[in-house]
């Protein structure tokens, strides 16, 4: 990994750290059908009496002062297609959530649901210095793992240690401070392509923000769907949104597999605008309103007018039945679902614990979907609302608003990365590619 992309990752924590010392940090999900934005405010609690009180920041202890969204505009599959087109989308989200919380701010966060994420799985050993685990151990066991080649086209968002090993003894999430002689660390690397990293990064910069940090959008998905059990034991999160379709697993609270699907809620709603001959909004709306996944009789007799796409009222014909629109909406969906369970398939995703799958982005709501998904995927699934945060509005509470939830739970509570330590200068990992879940396997 270049040092480069250490310095840069390493510059963006400190100005979170910045943000978060000054009480007010902000949220951003641009994504291909909104652009959403939420302001939080962390409220230090004193720590001392008297004159030695001073004031520290606890983890999770926020709540939303501000928020707003917008319709997406220059996006597509969660990448920038129109620069000036993308940055009056985000300034119009930005600005009204400075206008609800009556305060500016610079500093923001933000989810990444493009660039084709790829997940490895890679590992490194070390001899701790001097007994007991400190932080210089855990940089040196991270900087010995091995990289894999994934192309100068590319960039790691995430290098997430999910699985110590101390003298053998595995599961460890956080080993510092523990006795012991050889640390051994899995690590998650999550790479996504650098132009369309890099535009965004620049559309960031041309809106007046300073980039906090960045995530990829199905961990911080998962981050609100999934409940404590779900984490812990074994889950995955399939967030479908707007232009693709999210992948994120969870094992012991932490992401051991990403990926995407270049198809979402857009595809459906096209479908039906080419096959029923009807606007963009219409069909979007006919999706909205009477859509569905599963027919039954009534559904034969429950008739839809359609809207004119020419306004030629007497050569058209007016009306369908909803189980003809189920039966435009429904192969897409099929569609969708099984390219999820290939990636599914390719993760080792059979091999937790639990296979629990939690459906959930503004798709989620289609009736009928958790029965399909059921059938497609082989396992139980659940449609995931966002957890409940202080002072969230309550239009922002629905599925489609996951990945914004999700990022206000990332920054109050970030799990460790590998450029969260100081990493040695003459060492930056190998050359090999290791399977990703191999450490799951092998110790569980």
């Amino acid at each position: 990994m270049n040092r480069h992309l250490y310095d840069l990752q390493r510059a963006m924590r400190t100005r979170r750290d910045a943000a978060l010392r000054r009480g007010v940090i902000a949220v951003l999900d641009i994504g291909t059908t909104k652009v959403s934005c939420l302001v939080l405010q962390f409220v230090p609690e004193e720590e001392g009496e008297g004159a030695n009180a001073r004031p520290v920041l606890r983890q999770g202890a926020f709540r939303v002062i501000g928020a707003a969204n917008t319709r997406s505009r220059g996006i597509a599959f969660g990448e920038i297609t129109s620069m000036d087109e993308c940055e009056r989308a985000i300034r119009t989200a930005v600005q009204g959530a400075q206008k609800m919380a009556n305060l500016r701010f610079d500093h923001v966060v933000v989810a990444f649901s493009g660039g084709r994420p790829r997940s490895y799985g890679v590992t490194g050993e070390t001899e701790v210095e001097n007994g007991a685990v400190t932080e210089a151990d855990i940089g040196q066991v991270l900087a010995e793992c091995e990289i894999p080649d994934y192309g100068h086209d590319r960039d790691a968002i995430h290098a997430l240690p999910v699985n110590f090993c101390l003298d053998h003894r595995t599961g460890l999430t956080d080993p510092r401070g523990q006795i012991g002689r050889d640390l051994a660390v899995d690590m998650h690397l999550v790479t996504v392509a650098r132009t369309a990293l890099h535009n965004l990064m620049h559309c960031i910069r041309r809106c007046d923000l300073e980039l906090a940090g960045i995530v990829a959008a199905p961990y911080a998905t998962a981050l609100a769907s999934l409940i404590e059990d779900e984490q812990e034991l074994g889950a995955a999160c399939i967030d479908i949104g707007g232009g693709s379709t999210g992948v994120s697993i969870f094992v012991r609270r932490q992401m051991i597999y990403t990926d995407a699907v270049r198809m979402g809620g857009h595809h459906i709603t096209s479908d039906i605008c080419q096959g029923l001959q009807v606007s963009m909004q219409d069909a979007e709306r006919m999706k909205t309103k009477h859509g569905g996944l599963i027919a039954t009789g009534i559904d034969d007799r429950d008739m839809i007018e359609l809207p004119s796409i020419l306004g030629d009222w007497d050569h058209e014909r007016r009306q369908i039945s909803r189980s003809e629109l189920i039966g435009v909406m429904r192969p897409r969906v099929e569609e969708i679902l099984e390219e999820v369970r290939a990636r599914l398939d390719a993760s080792g995703f059979e091999y937790l614990p639990s296979q629990r799958i939690v459906l959930t982005g503004g798709s989620a709501q289609i009736p009928g979907l958790e029965t399909i998904a059921s059938h497609i995927l082989g396992r139980q699934c659940r449609v995931g609302k966002p957890l409940r945060v202080q002072g969230l509005p309550q239009s922002a509470t629905g599925t489609s608003f996951s990945t914004t939830v999700g990022l206000a739970m990332h920054v109050s509570c970030p799990h460790d990365e590998w450029w969260d330590f100081e990493m040695p200068q003459d060492r930056h990992g190998a050359r090999k590619v290791v399977r990703a879940l191999r450490w799951f396997k092998e110790n569980w």
